[in-house]
C-alpha cells in the first residue's frame, strides 16, 4: 500500500482512525481490509465519495441495530462495506465472498496460534 494512496484515502474519508503518521489499525486484518479497499479504488471499482457514502450507510445501519459506535467496530463496518460494494459491482458474488470467508474460518480454526493461515482445498468443503 503506497503512502500516497493511504493519504488520499484518509483525506477523502475523515472517519478513518489515524495518528500523525497516517491510518492506524488494531489488528493486521484491519490493515488488509484497508489495503484491499485502496487497491479496488485504484482499479476504478469505486470512487472515494461512493465509498464514503456506502461506509456511512453501513455504520448508520449498524448503529440502528445496536452498535455502540465506540470505534472498536469501525473496520468491521469497513469490511462489510467492502463486501457489499464488491458484490454490487460484480467483482465477486455474495456467494463467493461467503464461500471464501467460511474457508478462511476453517483454515484459521486448524492453524496453531502465531502460524500463517493457509487455505487448502478442504477448507472449501461444506
Amino acid at each position: 500500500m503506497s503512502s500516497t494512496a493511504a493519504a488520499a484515502a484518509t483525506a477523502a474519508i475523515p472517519s478513518i482512525p489515524r495518528d500523525d503518521d497516517g491510518p492506524v489499525f488494531r489488528a493486521p486484518w484491519e490493515a488488509h481490509a484497508f489495503a484491499m479497499a485502496l487497491t479496488l479504488h485504484e482499479r476504478g471499482v469505486f470512487t472515494w465519495p461512493e465509498w464514503a457514502a456506502a461506509l456511512a450507510s453501513e455504520i448508520k445501519r449498524a448503529q440502528a441495530a445496536g452498535d455502540p459506535d465506540t470505534g472498536e467496530t469501525y473496520y468491521l463496518h469497513w469490511l462489510a462495506t467492502l463486501e457489499g460494494l464488491v458484490a454490487r459491482k460484480g467483482v465477486a458474488s455474495a456467494e463467493t465472498l461467503h464461500r471464501y470467508r467460511d474457508a478462511w474460518d476453517h483454515a484459521a480454526d486448524r492453524t496453531p496460534h502465531g502460524k500463517p493461515i493457509e487455505l487448502k482445498a478442504e477448507d472449501f468443503a461444506p
